[in-house]
């Protein structure tokens, strides 16, 4: 009896080390096989409040501390390697180095239009003849100051095609209006006019959008300058002085 009950004892001891060593499922909750157990407080539980919730302020350490923490981490290779990578030091400038301004030229022309909106285009190829050929700022002033309703949209059109065609390396001061066309939207919208005596037509709301190629041309300042030349060049003293000019309209004989 004494041999059986010591073979049922070990072998009841070998199952609950077998079940105690599985591991269990994780669940939300903790299963204590032992007593009970209770957060300490120690001897006053204000204090373990205060200590868990009132901040604690951080001393701020120097640049020489830091970097020597760094290198301290460094050897002891306990650091990453993106923090270990020392920063890298600002190269000095050149006095006579200029910055870079703009994008490298891409092309010499830049090609811009409008959006077809509600306009006839006879009425937007007016405004078309009055910036075709002038300096981009020019063009933007007269959209500016004009009293026409599609000028405002044809000068938010000019300022944007400005800004993408210096993006292309077209340089702004020398930019002008090289072209400027207007066509028809590709749908024309109907409606029913009715008139007197039980008659009716069909009345065309007309769509259309004005297109502009920005190029480099003459300044506004060298325009002035031809136009001057140009006036001087035609002004003839009144014979004071010998000159080699040409008699313009000569008469078959003297005026007495």
């Amino acid at each position: 009896m004494q041999r059986l009950a010591g073979e049922t004892l070990g072998a009841a001891s070998v199952l609950g080390r077998c079940v105690s060593s599985r591991p269990r499922a994780s669940t939300s909750r903790l299963f204590l096989s032992g007593p009970r157990r209770h957060a300490s407080f120690g001897t006053n539980p204000l204090d373990w409040i205060r200590s868990v919730v009132s901040p604690n302020l951080r001393e701020k350490r120097s640049s020489r501390e830091i970097d020597a923490a760094k290198r301290a981490k460094a050897e002891d290779e306990s650091q990453s390697v993106f923090d270990a990578v020392a920063p890298g030091e600002e190269k000095p400038r050149l006095k006579d180095s200029k910055p870079s301004v703009g994008m490298p030229r891409q092309s010499d022309h830049h090609k811009y239009s409008t959006a077809n909106f509600k306009i006839s285009h006879r009425k937007l190829n007016k405004l078309g003849r009055q910036i075709s050929g002038k300096p981009i700022d020019s063009a933007i002033l007269q959209m500016t100051f004009s009293e026409k309703r599609a000028s405002k949209r044809l000068r938010n059109m000019l300022v944007l095609a400005k800004s993408h065609a210096t993006l292309k390396g077209i340089d702004p001061k020398k930019m002008v209006v090289a072209e400027a066309w207007v066509t028809k939207g590709p749908h024309a919208l109907k409606r029913v006019e009715f008139k007197g005596r039980a008659k009716m037509g069909i009345r065309v709301h007309p769509h259309s959008r004005l297109s502009v190629v920005l190029k480099e041309g003459k300044t506004r300042e060298r325009l002035l300058e031809e136009e001057r030349a140009r006036k001087l060049k035609r002004i003839v003293s009144a014979g004071l002085a010998r000159e080699d000019q040409p008699l313009r309209n000569p008469r078959s004989m003297w005026v007495w």
